[in-house]
């Protein structure tokens, strides 16, 4: 009797920002015919580029690449209609016989592409902008405040500065009366028909951080203010990646706020706290398969590539 056929891999690379996930996964796509998929929430909008590390005109030469540059400067996305998306290329990717690669540091993006979202309230444009404008009255601590009265479950996992996910987590308690984890937990609809490798990047925290500070660094001497000059004049806040890492800070300076070495430092420090909250959030992740490098290292790659081999021949 014929034994089954295994489920096709796909391959997860994930890790905080800068530790070179998208070297891992070029080399990857390279050698076992990948196509690669983005999970990267910024780098999904179109002329936001500078800011976002996309991967650039040659690295797309080598490896298809899906989920990059599709949504308007002044559109919205959210985590489960990223899922969405990302689960009918993956299906697209395997019928044709390659491997997907899906690679990018959102974690909440990841988790519902792998793990499933709630289907929760629809969106409330007269609530938002009632909560939009608490925020620009009384700051975004306002709230995460009341969002702890709410769910005190979610509020502790929604860091107190990310104003998207605090409106989007009241609205759902609410627009359904009840707790968004107790939802979350009722309602997720996981990904099926594949075998999930993860490689997780963890390379030394010092040597992280000084390659993010020489990141930022080439991002503002290569044109990011200007980029971030001709966006605002384009759409004004219309468009939503403007207050994103680096945009920010380059906005601030544009404003007068700050000089251009406070936006720089600023964005550095920006860059250096995101790769932390990343890496907590990524070691909850299950079965991860950690690598203690960048992922440009030879060894890594080798490392990697070995993993995939051993699973593919299965």
């Amino acid at each position: 009797m014929a034994s089954a056929q295994p489920e096709p891999l796909l391959v997860v690379v994930l890790g905080p920002t800068a530790s070179g996930k998208t070297a891992l996964s070029l080399s990857l796509a390279e050698r076992f015919r990948g196509e690669i998929v983005n999970c990267d929430s910024v780098a999904m909008y179109r002329e936001f580029d500078l800011g976002t590390a996309k991967p650039n005109a040659a690295d797309r030469a080598r490896a298809p690449h899906h989920l990059l540059d599709c949504v308007a400067p002044t559109g919205n996305i959210t985590a489960g209609e990223y899922a969405r998306m990302a689960r009918q290329v993956l299906d697209e990717i395997q019928a044709r016989g390659h491997l997907p690669i899906v690679v990018g540091g959102t974690g909440l993006y990841l988790r519902a592409l792998l793990e499933g979202l709630f289907s929760g309230p629809q969106r409330s444009e007269e609530l938002r902008e009632r909560l939009r404008e608490r925020v620009e009255q009384r700051g975004s601590s306002y709230l995460h405040r009341i969002l702890r009265r709410l769910d005190r479950a979610a509020a502790e996992k929604i860091h107190a500065n990310d104003t998207p996910k605090l409106i989007r987590a009241i609205e759902v308690c609410v627009a359904s009366r009840q707790k968004m984890t107790e939802l979350w937990e009722r309602g997720r609809d996981p990904l099926r028909g594949f075998r999930i490798l993860r490689i997780g990047l963890e390379p030394d925290r010092q040597a992280l951080y000084d390659r993010i500070n020489r990141r930022a660094q080439q991002m503002f001497d290569g044109g990011l203010i200007e980029e971030t000059e001709r966006l605002l004049k384009k759409y004004g806040s219309a468009a939503g990646p403007l207050s994103s890492l680096g945009y920010k800070q380059a906005g601030q300076f544009l404003r007068g706020e700050l000089t251009r070495e406070q936006a720089l430092h600023a964005a550095q420090q920006a860059h250096r706290n995101y790769a932390k909250r990343q890496t907590t959030w990524f070691r909850r992740e299950p079965d991860v398969h950690w690598l203690r490098g960048f992922g440009d290292d030879k060894q890594i790659q080798s490392q990697t590539g070995a993993l995939v081999l051993g699973l593919e021949s299965v």
